[in-house]
């Protein structure tokens, strides 16, 4: 356990990172996002791991930014603020960019900072009661290091919105905008989060980084001749791969694949 994260592994091939700091309904500041971006830093580097799930302790999972740190900042310079918001951009991309795939259980509110902690996660899974809520802007700000991967996940007309008019919505209204994938009640969260998990470690490793990957790659780029042959390229790539080859050979064979074992 770290001062603010506590880093499980519950079973072969998973890793489970909790935001640990109920008392302040899992708020982040400096401290928070270092230990984030080193620790997802590490995980990505880990070769068997296949799965990594993102929770909060206590009531919240992320009410956004610490008020202390908040207090700090006030007093910052121009060129503190900027290096203390790059800081938080690089934990984000750190998380959003991890080759291991993320799913954010989301059990409590989750405001602010939280929202792009949630928009980073590659799946998400929110337990029917959970309360969003991007409040930048009641505060004359703006959830500017968050914003690419909020728009991407929450989409551009519902940022619009949320965005500028600081409002709350729910698990259910977040669900029908796509932004959760799955919205269940708070005691089915950690079975529908299992399950998840399980369909990851079930799939071709090195397949599940790669898809994960090819949708980065490819969201929003035009489908031109240079992305069809990249395209192309990579599934040639991992055909031809021992992982590849065992797969079909297994489907063919109607046994498990290796990777199973």
């Amino acid at each position: 356990m770290t001062s603010t994260l506590e880093v499980l592994r519950p079973r072969p091939h998973v890793a489970e990172v909790w935001l640990n700091r109920p008392e302040v309904r899992n708020a982040f500041n400096d401290g928070v996002i270092q230990e984030l971006t080193a620790t997802f830093r590490a995980l990505g580097a880990e070769p068997g791991l296949r799965a990594i799930v993102l929770g909060g302790r206590g009531k919240a999972f992320c009410a956004g930014a610490d008020l202390s740190w908040m207090a700090r900042m006030a007093t910052y310079t121009w060129d503190e603020n900027r290096a203390d918001a790059a800081a938080l951009a690089e934990m984000l991309h750190t998380i959003w960019s991890c080759p291991v795939p993320v799913l954010g259980r989301v059990h409590g509110d989750c405001y602010a900072g939280g929202v792009g902690l949630a928009a980073v996660c590659d799946v998400l899974v929110a337990a029917d009661t959970v309360q969003f809520c991007l409040s930048e802007a009641r505060l004359g700000l703006l959830p500017a290091t968050i914003g690419p991967y909020v728009v991407r996940a929450l989409g551009e007309q519902a940022s619009r919105r949320y965005f500028t008019t600081a409002e709350r919505f729910d698990a259910q209204r977040a669900a029908a905008l796509g932004f959760v994938h799955e919205c269940v009640p708070a005691e089915q969260l950690d079975a529908t989060c299992d399950a998840l998990v399980s369909a990851w470690v079930g799939n071709g490793p090195a397949a599940v980084r790669a898809c994960k990957r090819l949708v980065q790659d490819v969201a929003a780029r035009p489908i031109d001749t240079e992305l069809r042959a990249e395209t192309a390229r990579r599934i040639a790539d991992i055909r031809a791969s021992d992982e590849g080859r065992e797969g079909v050979a297994a489907f063919l064979g109607k046994r498990d694949p290796g990777w199973r074992s």
